[in-house]
């Protein structure tokens, strides 16, 4: 399964938390990593599920909490 990383403006516990539940809706995915410290995210998902798709949900969730996201 394919691996993907974000590059996430988070500051706390909070937004990791608000970002693994966004990727843990999204059908296909299988885990998603975060790294506080590193402002990391890596989502591993199957192929119907496209890094375009998955900045997308991410860009929703920015856009509310004014934080970062793209892809590294």
């Amino acid at each position: 399964m394919p691996e993907t990383t974000f590059d996430v403006g988070m500051t706390c516990e909070g937004c990791a938390n608000a970002v693994k539940r966004i990727f843990k809706k999204m059908e296909g995915v299988s885990s998603c990593e975060t790294d506080l410290e590193t402002k990391k995210v890596v989502v591993t998902a199957d192929d119907s599920v496209t890094p375009e798709a998955m900045l997308e949900k991410l860009q929703k969730w920015s856009s509310a909490s004014g934080k970062s996201v793209a892809l590294a």
